[in-house]
């Protein structure tokens, strides 16, 4: 009797196991966290974009100073705008504004035309315009200090041709353009380089003005007849009451040496014998 109940408490028991067996792997395997680092990252929902620092008006050669980066919300942003990146800011330095852009405005590449597309250099030049170039060097170039965008007088220096001219009168200057536009150096179309593309001091030896036709054609005769200066026009214009008129200077007028010499009386006498001339000077 007591062998027989053990058996069946064996029997029991192993069935009772089994079964816990069994249901263990009916079980789903338990849930375990993700990783921290592979969450998914946060969408941004604004970027750092350039935009206007100030309104630019159409015809404008961009300064450094004339854009700003701002963080602009991306469901705003129009297209083609342009990202604050070093590689953006060299590219849309110097460039031609195509349209006014109001103050704030994010700036896209529709409404800029760069120095090196087709079709700049005609774009920057205003309606009825030409494109001169004249030669300079550090001197006349005012030492490479003049930038495209700036307002410059054109001085023509030279010596009289006339013959028996006076020392006094001989050398004399008088200002052939006034206020004219500087639109390029040398190949450079840029306003407001900086050392990062290298054209921070820069010699150049070739500057371009934007002229009338007429004064397209006074520059060319001007390069024959003498030595052509700049000079830089202050950026606010002088008031109506000091402008004057353009005045010829001669030799005497800046050396009171020259100046004192042509007071001296000559008295030449021209005397004759047979077939021969000529003169006695007397002072």
């Amino acid at each position: 009797m007591s062998l027989r109940m053990l058996v069946l408490g064996l029997i029991l028991l192993t069935a009772i196991g089994l079964g816990v067996v069994a249901y263990q792997l009916v079980q789903p395997p338990p849930q375990t966290a993700l990783p921290q680092q592979l969450a998914p990252a946060p969408v941004a929902s604004t970027g750092r974009f350039l935009v206007a620092a100030r309104g630019v008006p159409a015809g404008t050669l961009i300064r450094d100073d004339d854009f700003r980066p701002q963080d602009v919300p991306l469901a705003n942003l129009p297209e083609g705008a342009l990202a604050d990146t070093p590689d953006n800011r060299v590219q849309i330095r110097g460039a031609l504004v195509r349209t006014y852009i109001d103050q704030r405005d994010v700036v896209t590449a529709a409404m800029v035309l760069r120095p090196r597309e087709r079709g700049f250099l005609a774009a920057v030049l205003a309606p009825g315009s030409r494109a001169v170039s004249i030669p300079v060097d550090p001197i006349s170039g005012v030492a490479g200090l003049i930038w495209p965008g700036d307002r410059v007088d054109l001085i023509l220096v030279q010596e009289s041709a006339v013959e028996g001219a006076s020392a006094a009168q001989r050398i004399f200057s008088e200002v052939m353009l006034a206020d004219v536009r500087v639109i390029a150096i040398d190949q450079l179309l840029v306003q407001g380089a900086s050392s990062a593309d290298g054209t921070t001091g820069h010699l150049a030896r070739v500057i371009t003005l934007q002229v009338t036709e007429e004064e397209a054609q006074r520059v060319a005769v001007g390069t024959r007849l003498g030595r052509l200066q700049l000079t830089i026009r202050a950026a606010d214009p002088a008031p109506a009451n000091s402008v004057s008129e353009s005045t010829v200077v001669f030799s005497r007028d800046v050396s009171p040496t020259l100046a004192n010499a042509s007071t001296v009386v000559v008295n030449r006498i021209r005397v004759i014998q047979g077939d021969s001339v000529g003169e006695v000077t007397f002072k």
